[in-house]
């Protein structure tokens, strides 16, 4: 998956030895996997098919969505941005590929792409922008990502360094989640990896591509500039709110100057195109009305982070107290709560969140963990087993589902669970405890 903005380009740490290896290896890998960019039209080693773009994305997108609490249940906002977005694609160097624009509820700035299409816009992001061109704009650059398959690229480069240092998996690594931090991983393992932050090069070329797609789409290229421009500010202004969107996709005032060269010099004249602000005001005027809430969301999230669970309690209530019944703002309590150890009210802000939002998985998850540490371990099961059904490919969820199992001394179907959850994950804290009930009942 990949986000907007951070100079910082990946720094590797190969010895020579090892990039001498790396080099061989990718020589012979070369032969076998050379393919046409779609966008420069030049050779470059791909080893990564289109379809396993579209099927990783199709494994992996739903839980990074659930992780940002789910699509938004504003049938109309979600409407309008998939139409804006449809209106780009058609324009695209990949038209054939399964596009698909979602809102997601998560408050703080971004966007993020996966490589089969998939494409989210938080709504933390849209209460920012200032006009339809700057959405076209934003839905452009992550179209930019998708269509010269930076993604894709990297899963390339992963295949080698895999085969490098004996054969790592994409996602080894990411769940090193301990027992005492049981909200996590609720984003599925695969995700977090995908939308890693792109080069420098990355970056500039989706924002050439969105410029172009944007205008061929019929929109001014001032909508890239006004894009830039909020993305600047909101750095200055509240770098908290938008790390997330840096951190994978690198801001710079080179970026922002860039822009508007191109706007002037290659889209000169188109510069009179509309920009569509009225429509954009009058799609998101409900949303827009929830930017207070977004950020006191936003200032929650940055005290959980810092481990000031009382502080983010208090911004999250404040929150509440604009939009009661907000899914993630509740999930965001819940999780909260859980952090201050109090289970039967995160137990209570999940269960409201579930009846906001029944289809929607992360809730459920949440409630689950409340219920463990209630020591209520039959219905922990049946939050989790609930939770696989609706959201299935997330090992923490076999891992806890043993958890619960081993709770009601049911040690059969606890070691079928937790021998579950070892075959896809074998580091981390409940790895360890998994393995060593596995040998301590014998079964190993």
């Amino acid at each position: 998956m990949t986000s907007i903005f951070d100079d910082r380009a990946y720094r590797g740490t190969l010895t020579r030895r090892d990039f001498m290896k790396l080099a061989a290896l990718a020589a012979v890998s070369t032969a076998a996997g050379c393919a046409a960019n779609p966008v420069t039209g030049q050779s470059q080693l791909m080893l990564v098919g289109e379809g396993e773009e579209i099927q990783v994305d199709k494994v992996n997108s739903p839980h990074q969505f659930s992780s940002d609490y789910g699509v938004s249940q504003d049938a109309g906002l979600n409407a309008y941005v998939a139409g804006v977005g449809a209106s780009l694609a058609r324009v695209t160097h990949r038209t054939q590929m399964p596009y698909r624009f979602s809102v997601v509820n998560a408050t703080y700035a971004n966007a993020y792409a996966f490589p089969g299409g998939s494409i989210a816009i938080t709504r933390g992001i849209l209460a920012e922008l200032d006009n339809e061109a700057e959405l076209a704009g934003l839905i452009g650059h992550e179209l930019g990502h998708v269509n010269a398959r930076h993604t894709a690229a990297r899963m390339s480069t992963s295949k080698i360094l895999g085969a490098l240092v004996g054969g790592a998996s994409l996602i080894a690594g990411a769940a090193s989640q301990t027992l005492g931090n049981l909200t996590g991983s609720v984003g599925g393992l695969g995700a977090s990896l995908l939308l890693a932050k792109y080069s420098r090069e990355d970056e500039r070329q989706a924002d050439e591509l969105g410029m172009e797609y944007m205008v061929g789409a019929g929109y001014s290229p001032q909508g890239m500039v006004g894009l830039m421009d909020v993305l600047r500010s909101m750095g200055k202004r509240q770098p908290s709110a938008i790390e997330a969107m840096f951190s994978s996709h690198p801001m710079s005032e080179e970026r922002y100057q860039t822009a508007v060269n191109r706007a002037r010099t290659t889209f000169g004249d188109r510069l009179n195109l509309p920009l569509n602000k009225e429509r954009y005001m009058a799609s998101t005027a409900g949303l827009r009305k929830l930017a207070p809430m977004f950020k006191l969301f936003q200032e929650g999230d940055k005290a959980m982070a810092a481990k000031s669970y009382d502080a983010a309690e208090g911004r999250y209530a404040e929150g509440l107290r604009i939009s009661p019944n907000d899914y993630a703002g509740l999930v965001m309590m819940a999780k909260c709560q859980v952090a201050l150890k109090n289970p039967a009210k995160a137990a209570d802000y999940a269960d409201r969140a579930r009846r906001v939002y029944p289809t929607e998985a992360q809730a459920q998850h949440v409630h689950g963990v409340a219920s463990i540490m209630a020591k209520n371990y039959s219905a922990a099961l049946a939050d989790f087993t609930a939770y696989e059904r609706m959201l299935p490919g997330n090992p923490t969820t076999v891992f806890f589902k043993g958890f619960s199992y081993e709770g009601m001394k049911d040690k059969q179907n606890a070691a079928q669970e937790y021998h579950r959850y070892l075959k896809v994950v074998r580091q981390g804290e409940m790895a360890q405890h998994a393995y060593s009930r596995l040998k301590t009942w014998g079964y190993l």
